[in-house]
């Protein structure tokens, strides 16, 4: 371990730098992997993150969006932990809590399920919304087995895993891949909004 690893540390907040004000639960949300291993979440805690999600929009109402869920200790956590990508199980182990967001696509007729993907999406956004209003950190992951997920957990085929999160406290860098330190250290940006924003024409800025 070096110096640096003793004396350099995630930042308590990284405040996003906006052009004009946004909510704070927006400004302070990002995605570290350097995770306290002394977090933990209450009961109450843990519901909040999947009461926040129950109540995100969908299509129809048709509400598409499911979790397998656990927190450290639990036997369900290394179950979901052990279909992570090697790089995701570095430093997930600290995480308070794992889950796995899965997307209904079949309905119950048997045809494809408009938008399911899409709530999904906008249900783990309001979890990881929660997670910040608790003081803590969501961090969504493309890097997991969806087969081994839908084998180990026995998921029908007409739902689909689709995302992992790990949530948890902010910790330290220490001990950290230099590669991984890198990312946790370096300023949060993002495309300006004349990249995302267009009027009258494609490519035109509107602000």
């Amino acid at each position: 371990m070096t110096a640096e690893d003793h004396t350099v540390e995630v930042p308590a907040s990284k405040p996003a730098q906006t052009s004009v004000p946004v909510h704070p639960l927006l400004a302070e949300r990002w995605s570290p992997r350097a995770l306290d291993p002394a977090t933990t979440l209450s009961d109450e805690q843990f519901t909040a993150l999947f009461e926040a999600a129950r109540w995100a929009p969908s299509w129809g109402n048709t509400q598409p969006a499911r979790y397998l869920a656990a927190r450290r200790g639990e036997p369900t956590f290394d179950r979901i932990h052990g279909t992570l990508s090697r790089g995701n199980k570095g430093w997930t182990s600290n995480a308070a809590a794992l889950a796995i967001g899965v997307a209904r696509v079949v309905d119950e007729d048997g045809e494809p399920m408009p938008y399911g993907e899409y709530g999904l999406a906008l249900a783990t956004q309001n979890l990881v919304l929660q997670a910040v209003a608790e003081g803590l950190h969501g961090h969504q992951m493309a890097g997991f087995d969806r087969d081994a997920a839908r084998a180990e957990f026995g998921i029908p085929a007409e739902f689909e895993p689709v995302v992992a999160v790990a949530i948890g406290g902010l910790g330290s860098v220490a001990g950290m891949p230099e590669r991984l330190r890198e990312k946790e250290l370096r300023p949060r940006t993002r495309k300006p909004l004349a990249e995302l924003v267009f009027t009258d024409s494609w490519g035109q800025p509107r602000f």
